[in-house]
């Protein structure tokens, strides 16, 4: 059956992903069962998305009532989910107004797009410019990824859209060079996903604040994996007492349906107007009532105090494993968002992690991540850690 499977996916579905040679069926909690029921403890959780981790009650009783009621209108009306939702972003944002789309990519699309609407009413016609930060990823479409800070990426796809810098992550003179009168907009991550893991500094990301402040220009954090509670805030600009102008969110957002967001400003969103950006599907009723109910779990049962919790407590084992064993150089990141850079190939102790039932995903060329549910207990994490450890004595 697997096989078969496989075989059909090979034969059908483009080939765009390295896939696993395995077919899950099934998910529970914090584990994931395969179509022979060997059990997995999920540690990607879909690459940040399955926040309450699988078949969470509540989250289930919501998402089926509305799918009773109603799933699509369209923007042409209101449903009532949507701008629930809205007001529970705005509120734990800081920022006033939200628009909704279906992914990360489409976040920053729209991220990218309202900035330089605002930037030509508010500067002038030639403020245009996108200054990003190398070693970043904002995603696969075309604009998304002309402001990805990563060749790899771009391979192929020349020319890019034009008249986007990328300067150093964390450096703030190199930024402050950057910028001219033509500048539109900072973009980045406060920590680098696919990048590897890589937190901003403290005053570095309070100068970017005070740049952008100084100079006119928008500042876009892109916050599609760090976001919704996934560093231990409900945003990572919070641990940094630094607001943006718009903030990108998506992955954890659904809870696994796809959505995706931008939260601006109440000046900056005011760019845009009837007919200049729109999303069909975008708060579409049945993905919104899904994300309310992540950001319920989150804000009003205690779960952003479990992240915080658990999320120190994976450093921590973390950290020891790292005390242990010199093939671990670092552990970085923030929360239930950690990082470990390795000395061999992470796919090494990816693959190794998933025969023995764990799984794991890289970040950049020498990090592997631990993004599990946000709902993972102290006794998961040290099943990991003790998995992780094996795999590490065997390459030791």
């Amino acid at each position: 059956m697997k096989d078969s499977t496989i075989a059909k996916a090979q034969s059908h579905i483009m080939n765009t992903y390295a896939s696993f040679p395995v077919v899950f069926v099934k998910g529970q909690g914090r584990y994931l069962y395969d179509e022979d029921g060997r059990q997995y403890l999920d540690f990607v959780a879909g690459i940040a998305v399955n926040a309450l981790g699988y078949g969470h009650e509540r989250y289930l009783q919501r998402v089926t009532a509305q799918l009773h009621d109603l799933v699509h209108v369209s923007n042409l009306y209101y449903n009532q989910a949507a701008p629930m939702l809205a007001a529970k972003l705005t509120a734990y944002s800081g920022l006033e107004k939200a628009f909704f789309c279906n992914s990360g990519a489409e976040a920053v699309e729209a991220a990218l797009k309202l900035a330089r609407l605002w930037a030509k009413a508010n500067k002038g016609p030639d403020a245009f410019k996108v200054i990003s930060m190398l070693n970043s990823f904002h995603g696969r479409t075309f604009g998304a990824i002309s402001a990805t800070g990563q060749q790899k990426y771009q391979n192929g796809l020349d020319p890019l859209l034009p008249e986007v810098t990328f300067v150093e992550f964390n450096d703030l003179q190199a930024l402050a060079a950057a910028m001219d009168g033509q500048t539109a907009a900072v973009i980045l991550e406060p920590i680098q996903g696919e990048g590897g893991i890589n937190p901003a500094d403290q005053q570095y990301l309070q100068g970017v604040r005070r740049l952008c402040s100084d100079h006119n220009v928008v500042l876009i954090f892109d916050e599609v994996q760090s976001g919704i509670g996934r560093t231990g805030q409900f945003f990572a600009y919070q641990h940094y007492g630094v607001k943006p102008d718009i903030v990108t969110c998506a992955k954890g957002l659904g809870g696994g349906i796809p959505i995706g967001a931008i939260l601006a400003s109440e000046s900056v969103a005011a760019a845009f107007t009837p007919g200049t950006h729109a999303s069909t599907f975008g708060g579409n009723a049945l993905a919104t009532a899904a994300a309310s109910a992540v950001v319920d779990e989150l804000m009003d049962e205690g779960l952003l105090e479990q992240v915080q919790v658990q999320g120190c407590y994976l450093a921590e084992k973390l950290q020891q494993l790292a005390a242990a064993y010199p093939v671990i150089r670092q552990v970085k990141g923030k929360g239930l968002m950690q990082g470990i850079q390795v000395t061999v190939p992470p796919g090494e102790i990816v693959s190794r992690a998933m025969a023995k039932g764990l799984l794991l995903v890289g970040a950049g060329s020498d990090v592997v991540r631990f993004v599990p549910p946000l709902t993972v207990t102290a006794a998961e994490i040290d099943a990991c850690i003790e998995i992780l450890e094996s795999v590490l004595e065997e390459l030791q």
